[in-house]
């Protein structure tokens, strides 16, 4: 296992895309730090699967954030997962929603990347690897907080890896499409209702329409991919940004 020794903390891991991360690197024998929200015994679990502590520091918190970086101790691999969605008209959008989806999902990475890169270059080694979204490269109307903020990502992605491409750390985003998790899959139901369509047609018409190879991506699809930008055959790996969207940004 290449990742014994090696201490992994996943941001929004308690569920979805983040929680496969963590078990992919935990498969290679990282030690794993997660983070998220989520029911206390379904976290308890999670952590005796693992062998894993938890940190449900909200990071929308500088200061959380902050003290979960402490708590987590050095970090080797540091993966930025967590994150949020709001959808609506740019004349209409909530100002405190587009001010925690940027805090969430662009200033948290800042944070603990600011925080995680010192211990690196004293190991003489890191990776830090940032789930973007297909939407880091393309955009979508009413999700204007959500853009800016992957696009955000993408921007930050090239310049840290730019500044410790000398210290034997690579950054690298991976910008999934559409990803089977149960959020998404708690959709539906909804979806079917308000668009009058079935099960099949919200699947196919809706959260596909972008993607070509109409399927879904799944989430160990995205655990893979972060397993692979771990390995030494990933060091020269670095400022890319990865698609994993079925060819949706292809077009």
């Amino acid at each position: 296992m290449f990742l014994s020794g090696k201490r992994a903390l996943v941001t929004g891991s308690t569920s979805g895309i983040g929680l496969a991360i963590a078990r992919a690197l935990k498969a290679e024998g990282a030690e794993i730090v997660l983070n998220g929200f989520g029911e206390e015994e379904e976290i308890a679990k999670l952590c005796e699967e693992l062998d894993a502590r938890h940190s449900g520091a909200d990071l929308t918190d500088p200061d959380a954030i902050e003290g979960m970086m402490a708590d987590a101790g050095g970090v080797d691999i540091l993966v930025n997962n967590a994150g949020m969605q709001h959808v609506s008209a740019i004349e209409e959008f909530p100002v405190p929603k587009w001010d925690k989806i940027i805090a969430l999902n662009l200033s948290a990475a800042f944070h603990t990347i600011r925080l995680a890169v010192p211990h690196m270059k004293e190991a003489g080694w890191g990776r830090i690897i940032n789930t973007a979204s297909a939407h880091s490269l393309t955009a979508s109307p009413y999700k204007s907080a959500y853009v800016a903020a992957k696009h955000g990502i993408a921007g930050l992605t090239k310049t840290v890896a730019l500044e410790v491409a000398q210290d034997n750390i690579t950054v690298n985003a991976i910008s999934p499409g559409y990803v089977w998790t149960p959020l998404v899959e708690n959709q539906i139901p909804d979806t079917m209702k308000a668009r009058g369509m079935d099960r099949d047609e919200v699947i196919d018409q809706v959260l596909l329409a972008k993607q070509p190879t109409k399927k879904f991506v799944q989430p160990e699809d995205v655990g893979a991919m972060a397993v692979f930008l771990c390995r030494d055959e990933a060091q020269n790996v670095n400022g890319a940004n990865w698609s994993i969207d079925g060819g949706w940004t292809a077009e």
